[in-house]
């Protein structure tokens, strides 16, 4: 599964995992840097996914606000 089609639960738990295997310090440095690498894009694509989320939450206060709510999905 790429990261683009992740939901953000299952990013966040990619992410988890990610980091407590860096904490453990058995990687080595180029294992350690992938990880890294992985870890901020991951955090770039959650970030995503709440942002739209946070859009979309804004949308239907706004629109309840004018008595009109509309769930899109």
């Amino acid at each position: 599964m790429t990261e683009n089609k992740l939901t953000f639960e299952e990013g966040l738990e990619k992410l988890e995992k990610l980091i407590s295997n860096l904490e453990k310090g058995d990687l080595t440095l180029e294992e350690s840097l992938y990880k890294f690498q992985e870890g901020m894009e991951l955090t770039r694509h959650c970030r995503s996914l709440l942002t739209d989320a946070e859009y979309r939450v804004e949308m239907i206060l706004q629109d309840g606000e004018r008595g009109e709510v509309k769930l899109e999905g």
